[in-house]
């Protein structure tokens, strides 16, 4: 097992180096871009990040690139030196390649380079977004896992019982309302929409945080949270108890639950000590698929919808106003953290049932 972590793990800066380079080629020859959005506004035009050029729809990395400043839409009357300079300014007088290689330098480096609008350092506007980001996900993932496995376990045991039934309703709820519609009625019941005014509807601690008492703080800070998580875990538990119940289901269904159950075994030794490993492989298999959607992506409509600045939410604005650094240095970051993640579902694929080989798998 030792020796295959080590063989993933030596695949890692190949595959960032891939994912790096593919968006890297997608945005040469996607159009507008900062230097087009800076002309822009300085000419008082109503033209976003993503609008096209005149020229022919080359994108602002090219045009800075080649120097063909006329091919900006808002360049039309201003010094051509001035234009170069805003080049100048966001990286964008150097080649495609130049500029590629030294993003990879600095990335080995761990430098995500400076953020085009915010003048902060993207490693450190990282940081500061991920607070937001890692409560959403990680208290919303822990109780999405711990109610729906023992809920679609206790489905599959009483398959088509009243249990099963009523539990079914809930379950198709959560498959047809998505989480931002919960949290609107959320905010609408209990944070002072149209009947209480229970929880905070902003931010994720309140202004007096710092005066707070050690207690008075964990209080304050799961009484911002219960909304937003709430919403997510209303939103994501339906899928992941459905795929327990029809995962234990298909297990108990099998030849060797049946021999089991004919020596004698009783059911709850047959259903922990047989069934369980089996089933929970594929529940595993798609844990660090969940828990990066739900620190990263899951959360955006509610990160707007609850005035929560996370990462969901950044990656997102800087999308818009194509804050490269942002993007690629977010990319970078998810990507990083994604392979990590699935090394250890490999290794927690081994815990579960240690019949399970990576030594002798070719990757």
């Amino acid at each position: 097992m030792f020796a295959y972590i080590l063989r993933r793990l030596a695949l890692i800066p190949l595959t960032l180096l891939g994912i790096i380079t593919l968006n890297f080629l997608i945005v040469q020859v996607a159009p507008g871009g900062p230097v087009e959005r800076v002309l822009a506004e300085i000419r008082g035009l109503d033209v976003g990040a993503t609008d096209t050029f005149s020229g022919g729809g080359s994108d602002t990395a090219r045009s800075g690139a080649s120097g063909v400043t006329s091919s900006y839409r808002g360049a039309q009357g201003l010094d051509p030196d001035f234009i170069k300079d805003i080049e100048r300014q966001f990286g964008f007088d150097k080649p495609a390649h130049e500029r590629f290689i030294l993003m990879v330098t600095n990335y080995i480096k761990f430098d995500l380079g400076e953020s085009f609008y915010r003048s902060i350092d993207v490693g450190d506007l990282i940081i500061e977004k991920m607070p937001v980001s890692i409560s959403l996900g990680l208290w919303s993932t822990l109780i999405i896992y711990l109610v729906s496995i023992p809920l679609g376990i206790s489905k599959a045991v009483r398959d088509g019982t009243r249990f099963d039934v009523s539990t079914s309703y809930m379950v198709v709820i959560g498959y047809a309302v998505p989480g931002f519609m919960f949290a609107i009625l959320l905010i609408v019941l209990f944070a002072g929409g149209s009947y209480l005014n229970w929880f905070p509807l902003r931010g994720l601690t309140s202004d007096n945080w710092e005066d707070l008492s050690a207690w008075s703080k964990i209080v304050d800070y799961f009484w911002h949270l219960a909304l937003p998580v709430t919403a997510m875990v209303i939103g994501g538990f339906a899928s992941l108890t459905m795929l327990t119940k029809n995962s234990f289901l298909d297990e108990i269904n099998k030849q060797y639950v049946l021999t089991a159950k004919a020596k004698g075994l009783t059911e709850k030794r047959v259903l922990y000590g047989h069934v369980f490993r089996n089933a929970m492989l594929i529940i595993i298999a798609g844990f660090p698929s969940t828990i990066v959607n739900m620190l990263f992506t899951g959360a955006l409509l509610i990160e707007v919808i609850f005035s929560l600045d996370g990462l969901g939410l950044l990656g997102f604005q800087a999308t818009i106003d194509r804050d490269y650094p942002v993007i690629f240095g977010t990319l970078f970051i998810f990507s990083l953290l994604g392979l990590i993640l699935n090394i250890i579902s490999d290794i927690t694929y081994h815990m579960v049932d240690p019949r399970i080989d990576f030594e002798s798998r070719e990757i």
